[in-house]
C-alpha cells in the first residue's frame, strides 16, 4: 500500500519538473539580490556591509540621470538584536557619514550591541555623487586665507562639477536628500529607525521628521541647525559670544589674567592694525609665506578654536603672541579643527544646500557681531550671487509638532549652533521634546565621555515617557578648560643647577 502518490502519476511528475525546472532556473523567479555585500572601511578592523541604491538626480524625472548612494551597515553584535537600527546623519553640509563610521562606531559601543548602525553618505558627499573641490590643505597658506583667490576657485570648481554627468547642482538640497534616505530605509526592508544627527545633521534629522514621521521612532540632534536658521549670518553672532565669553573668563581667571592682563586691549589694537603685510609659517608645509593679512581672514582664523573649549583655553596665549607678531599659533588652531580626513567638508555640496536654503533669507546688511561683523555674509552672497541655486519646498521652514520623542543636545559653549536655537526648535516640536544643555561643551556634545550611556538608554528605554526622563545630567557639570600657560624657561635656571 502506498501512502501517497504512486510513481508516475501526473501529480508526482508535475513536482518532479518542477523541481527540475527550478533547480535550472528555466521558469523560477529571479533571486532577488540582496542590499548589502561583505566590505571593509579604513580605520575598522571587523567586516561590515556596505550597499548603493540608485536614485534619480532629479526626483521629477525618474528615469533621468541616475546618481549612487552609498550605505554602510554595521551590524548589531548581539543575535538577539533589536528591529530600529540607529541611522548617522552628518554635519557640514558637506560631510561623509560613512567616513565618520570608525570614530562614530567607538563612541556607540553599547548602543551597537542590539541596534545596527547605519551610515549613509548623502547625495554630493563620500562616494554618492560627491561635490569635491580642491583640497584646501594643498594649496599655499596665501591662497587659503585670501577671499578673492578663494572665490576664483570656487568659479572654476562650479564649472568643473557642471561638466560631471550628474553636475546639476540644483539637485543636492536637503529636501530631496532625505527622500534618499527614506528610499535606502524601504530597500533595507526597514520599518521604523532611530535618528541620531549632529551640527547640519540636526537640519537634516529635522526635514526626515517632516516629510517621514511615520518611520521615525526617536531622534537625538545635537547642535541643533533649524532650517530657518540663516547660518551666515547666525555665525557671525553666536562666535562673537563665545569670544566675548573666552575674553571674560580670562578675566576671571586669575592665572590667566596675571599673564594676559591687556588681553582685550591687545586684540582690539591687532584688530584695529589690519591690513598689514606679515609673515606666517604654513603649519601644514612649514613654509614661510609673506602675505597681507586682512581682518576678515584673521577672525577666520579665530572662529575654528572656538569650536572647542581645549582649543578656546589657547587663544588667549595665541592672541597675545599674534599681538606681538607671531601668528603661528592662531594660524595652527585653525588648521587643527580643519584638519583630518573624516572632517572633510564636500565644497560643492555645501554651497548647493546653503546657496538654496539660506541664501535666500540672507540680508547682507543685517547687523553681525562688533569684531566679526557681516564678514560670512558677504563671502556667502559672493559665492551664492554664481551658484546654481535649488528649489525648496514652502513648507521646508516649519517644524511639525513631534509625533515621537525628540532629546535635544546644546553646548553652551557652541559658537555655531548654542542653546538658543535648540530652544526654539524645542517649542515647535512641542511636549515630546527635551533639551539638555552642556554649559561648559562647545560644537557636540554626544561626545563627551559619559553620554554615551545617555544615548543608549534613550533609545533602548522600551516606552516613549521612559526615553524623555533618562537621567541627561551626566556632562552638565563639566568646567572649563583653564587657560593655556605656555612653558618658558625661567630666566637663568641653568646658571642655578652650577655650583
Amino acid at each position: 500500500m502506498h501512502s501517497g502518490p504512486r510513481r508516475g502519476t501526473p501529480l508526482a511528475l508535475l513536482f518532479t519538473i518542477a523541481a527540475l525546472l527550478g533547480a535550472k532556473g528555466a521558469l523560477a523567479a529571479p533571486t532577488p539580490k540582496p542590499p548589502t555585500h561583505a566590505c571593509r572601511i579604513p580605520g575598522v578592523a571587523t567586516e561590515l556591509q556596505c550597499g548603493t541604491l540608485k536614485r534619480a538626480l532629479d526626483p521629477a524625472h525618474a528615469a533621468g540621470v541616475q546618481i549612487d548612494i552609498h550605505y554602510l551597515v554595521v551590524p548589531a553584535r548581539s543575535r538577539n538584536k533589536a528591529g530600529d537600527p540607529v541611522l548617522l546623519l552628518a554635519g557640514g553640509p558637506g560631510q561623509s557619514a560613512i567616513a565618520l563610521a570608525p570614530q562614530t562606531m567607538n563612541m556607540l559601543h553599547r548602543l551597537n550591541n542590539r541596534r545596527d548602525l547605519i551610515f549613509i553618505d548623502q547625495r554630493g558627499t563620500g562616494d554618492s555623487a560627491p561635490l569635491d573641490c580642491p583640497d584646501e590643505a594643498e594649496q599655499p597658506l596665501s591662497q587659503r586665507l585670501d577671499e578673492a583667490a578663494q572665490l576664483q576657485t570656487l568659479k572654476t570648481c562650479r564649472d568643473a562639477l557642471q561638466k560631471l554627468p550628474y553636475g546639476d547642482l540644483r539637485f543636492f538640497t536637503t529636501a530631496i536628500a532625505m527622500q534618499d534616505m527614506d528610499a535606502v530605509r524601504d530597500h533595507l526592508g526597514i520599518a521604523q529607525w532611530n535618528l541620531l544627527g549632529g551640527s547640519y545633521g540636526t537640519r537634516a534629522a529635522l526635514e526626515y521628521l517632516r516629510q517621514f514621521p511615520q518611520h521615525v521612532r526617536r531622534t537625538v540632534i545635537d547642535g541643533v541647525t533649524p532650517p530657518d536658521m540663516v547660518l551666515p549670518q547666525s555665525l557671525s553672532l553666536d562666535a562673537q559670544g563665545q569670544f566675548d565669553a573666552m575674553l571674560a573668563a580670562c578675566e576671571r581667571e586669575a592665572a590667566c589674567q596675571a599673564r594676559f592682563p591687556a588681553l582685550r586691549h591687545e586684540w582690539a589694537e591687532l584688530l584695529g592694525s589690519l591690513p598689514r603685510p606679515v609673515s606666517l609659517s604654513d603649519p601644514l608645509s612649514g613654509k614661510t609665506e609673506h602675505v597681507t593679512l586682512k581682518p576678515a581672514m584673521l577672525l577666520r582664523s579665530v572662529q575654528p578654536a572656538l569650536y572647542a573649549p581645549a582649543l578656546t583655553a589657547a587663544l588667549p596665549a595665541a592672541i597675545h603672541a599674534a599681538s606681538q607678531g607671531r601668528f603661528e599659533g592662531l594660524i595652527g588652531l585653525a588648521s587643527i579643527v580643519s584638519g583630518g580626513k573624516s572632517g572633510k567638508i564636500a565644497t560643492g555640496m555645501h554651497f548647493s544646500v546653503v546657496c538654496a536654503e539660506d541664501a535666500p533669507r540672507m540680508q547682507v546688511q543685517a547687523a553681525g557681531g562688533r569684531d566679526f561683523g557681516p564678514y560670512q555674509s558677504q563671502l556667502y552672497e559672493q559665492v551664492c550671487s554664481f551658484w546654481p541655486r535649488g528649489a525648496v519646498p514652502a513648507n521646508f521652514y516649519a517644524i511639525p509638532p513631534a509625533r515621537t520623542p525628540v532629546l535635544l543636545l546644546s553646548g553652551g559653549a557652541d559658537p555655531v549652533t548654542p542653546p538658543r536655537h535648540a530652544k526654539r526648535v524645542a517649542q515647535a516640536l512641542g511636549p515630546l521634546a527635551r533639551q539638555q544643555i552642556v554649559p561648559e561643551a562647545g560644537h557636540g556634545v554626544m561626545a563627551l565621555p559619559c553620554m554615551a550611556e545617555v544615548l543608549f538608554r534613550f533609545f533602548d528605554a522600551p516606552t516613549d515617557a521612559e526615553a524623555l526622563q533618562v537621567d541627561t545630567q551626566c556632562a552638565a557639570r563639566i568646567p572649563r578648560p583653564a587657560a593655556f600657560q605656555p612653558v618658558q624657561a625661567a630666566s637663568g635656571a641653568a646658571s642655578s643647577t652650577t655650583p
